[in-house]
């Protein structure tokens, strides 16, 4: 945690260069089942900065069962597609792939349907890339939160894993990323078959794919920390759901070709299960109690400055103030999600896969 804090302030802050645009953009939107955000998110794409006739939207109709479809036909300029395949593991990643190939430009921008970009979203993108020769660019993700229990966890928590993201493609040990907000050279996708050998995981269609990239391409996989490149999507609704998005985020971890990752995810992991065996030996013995409650007070002052200094950026300071009271929270759902996600089964966009 010191050496995310640490190296959290080295990321340099980038400030969009305005100049003449020349890069052509396919921007790729797999939606399932998003009737109401959908539009939103279309509307926010309308008012963008970048020049309109260097920028394609693809929509990915994954099968919706709602009025998905029929809603993205209203909105001029976007090119629509039904995805066709079925009886498959990784819907997201075959409809990403479907939405490449019928995409006509060199530089792909990929997000979910439940985002919101701000207006200089794509032109920040654009200016990053070319003053860094980038072929792959991991950006910003922010939930927004109202005052319930549910969503002020979710936020704090997807902070930390916002500044791990940060900091690990800064430093290149590229252990996670967000697919809401990706960018990827078309040349750079193809060179490595596309999802070709990952395609059978359910997860995936960001971490694996950047690492894959990277292997191609060392020092070309890059962070953009800007304001004005950072997308806002919903945390989940329930209980139910956040463990179920949770778990497929860890179904990926086996998966991860750079064997550097796992020590990591198993000191983690062991680490909160401690907390938990801590708890159960106290009722033999009441100082086991005391151990534990010393740990979440240590666990605590060792994480409160990474998630400080990366809260004042997504201008979520307000919410620190709960961190260490949600710590149980947070190691409960560890020890959980890290066991179910490799070995039960979730449910996600209305479908049980594994």
């Amino acid at each position: 945690m010191f050496y995310y804090w640490h190296n959290w302030g080295g990321i340099p802050y980038f400030a969009p260069i305005h100049a003449e645009r020349k890069t052509k953009i396919s921007l790729i939107i797999p939606a399932r089942n998003e009737e109401v955000a959908i539009p939103k998110l279309l509307q926010k794409l309308e008012q963008q900065t970048y020049p309109k006739d260097l920028f394609e939207i693809i929509v990915i109709d994954d099968h919706s069962t709602d009025k998905t479809y029929e809603i993205v036909q209203g909105f001029q300029d976007v090119k629509l597609i039904q995805l066709k395949d079925d009886n498959i593991n990784s819907y997201k990643k075959k409809a990403i792939e479907t939405g490449i190939a019928a995409s006509k430009n060199e530089w792909i921008v990929c997000t979910d349907a439940d985002c919101l970009p701000p207006a200089e979203w794509l032109d920040t993108i654009v200016s990053f890339k070319e003053k860094n020769n980038s072929v792959f660019i991991a950006a910003p993700v922010m939930y927004s939160n109202n005052n319930s229990l549910l969503q002020i966890f979710q936020s704090i928590d997807f902070l930390v894993l916002q500044g791990i993201t940060a900091v690990s493609v800064f430093k290149n040990s590229l252990t996670v990323c967000n697919g809401a907000n990706l960018s990827y050279d078309r040349k750079a996708f193809d060179e490595v078959n596309g999802f070709s050998g990952i395609d059978s995981i359910a997860s995936g269609d960001d971490m694996l794919l950047m690492y894959k990239i990277w292997k191609k391409n060392p020092g070309a996989v890059h962070y953009l920390k800007s304001k004005s490149a950072m997308v806002v999507t919903e945390p989940a609704k329930t209980w139910k759901s956040f463990f179920n998005q949770r778990n497929r985020w860890a179904s990926k971890a086996t998966d991860y070709d750079d064997k550097r990752l796992l020590p990591v995810l198993l000191l983690v992991y062991s680490f909160n299960l401690s907390f938990f065996v801590l708890i159960i030996a106290g009722f033999w013995n009441y100082y086991y109690w005391l151990y534990c409650a010393g740990l979440w007070i240590l666990k605590t002052l060792v994480e409160i400055p990474f998630v400080s200094s990366v809260a004042a950026f997504f201008g979520k300071q307000s919410l620190v103030k709960y961190f260490f009271f949600l710590q149980p929270l947070h190691i409960f759902y560890t020890i959980i999600s890290g066991f179910c996600g490799q070995f039960g089964k979730y449910e996600w966009k209305g479908r049980k896969v594994k």
